[in-house]
């Protein structure tokens, strides 16, 4: 190792260099996890943190990074295209042919708005060479992986999907009984997504898997269900004794997830986190403003 300031080779131990007198950058045993770079010094991150690898029944290989705010890194061979809402590509290699399209004319394109998609859709395929191109997350949570079958059906919170094979169907679910559309937390209009083909989506926080016997069933607030099988009946039913009603803190209605089946739940909804952060900002913009002092610690101790 060299003297950063005159050049000198430092020898080992030493926190001084012997020619100049300059300090000599301390360093961390390898693997430590710190390091201090002298001046000017190329620095190397470290690469994040791979919580999860797969590959796909047609071959297509992928990458799971991050823990909290996750990207999904896809390869691509020649041919092989993944689809995504428009605006959905976080970044990809040269070699990746990107094509905007409507899929389905009017009536899907008015479906996937319904769920929180965008009205076109975007396909990226490989030209030759072995192409990169990857989608992040766009809120704290968990980035899923299907391997759907022919025939294969998966129902998706709104928002969900984040891109797919081309085989892969992405439509319009509508539930049909009243009392889920209007209390079931996510309304009237949900995805479903059917295979055969790979398909990701993005859901709330860490996601909990459970498999239902069926006649097994799980009572979930409504806002926790991120996703589940068709096999499994969806329903809302109202929250029993009066204490818990007015006091439990739960509302009103609790879904009813009845097996066979499985269910995934998140540990986030993303609603829960913007309510909490709207209580903030409303306190602190009320206590930024001389008369409101008063209504943002009235509006606190009430529990916003």
């Amino acid at each position: 190792m060299k003297c950063p300031e005159c050049g000198s080779e430092l020898q080992p131990g030493k926190r001084f260099c012997g020619n100049c007198g300059a300090r000599v950058p301390e360093t961390s045993p390898q693997g430590s996890g710190s390091f201090v770079p002298a001046a000017g010094a190329r620095i190397d991150l470290p690469d994040p943190a791979i919580s999860y690898t797969g590959q796909s029944r047609s071959g297509i290989q992928y990458q799971m990074i991050g823990t909290t705010l996750q990207a999904v890194t896809i390869e691509l061979k020649p041919g092989q295209t993944i689809y995504s809402e428009s605006g959905g590509m976080a970044w990809m290699s040269a070699n990746i042919h990107m094509e905007t399209r409507s899929a389905g004319g009017l009536g899907k394109m008015l479906g996937r708005a319904l769920t929180g998609e965008s009205l076109f859709l975007v396909d990226f395929t490989c030209t030759q060479g072995q192409g990169v191109v990857s989608f992040a997350s766009e809120f704290p949570g968990k980035i899923v992986p299907l391997d759907l079958v022919p025939g294969q059906e998966i129902i998706a919170q709104k928002d969900a999907f984040m891109c797919a094979e081309k085989s892969v169907d992405l439509a319009m679910h509508f539930r049909k009984r009243l009392g889920a559309g209007f209390f079931g937390g996510e309304g009237f209009i949900l995805q479903k997504l059917t295979g055969p083909g790979l398909a990701f989506v993005e859901l709330d926080g860490e996601i909990v898997e459970y498999t239902l016997e069926a006649r097994q069933t799980m009572m979930v607030d409504t806002g926790f269900v991120a996703m589940y099988e068709p096999t499994v009946d969806f329903d809302i039913e109202m929250v029993r004794g009066i204490k818990n009603i007015f006091f439990g803190g739960e509302g009103l209605f609790l879904a009813r997830m009845r097996g066979p089946g499985r269910i995934w739940l998140q540990t986030m909804p993303m609603y829960n986190l913007a309510r909490k952060i709207a209580g903030y900002v409303g306190q602190h913009s009320g206590s930024g403003s001389g008369g409101s002092v008063a209504g943002g610690v009235v509006k606190g101790l009430l529990g916003g």
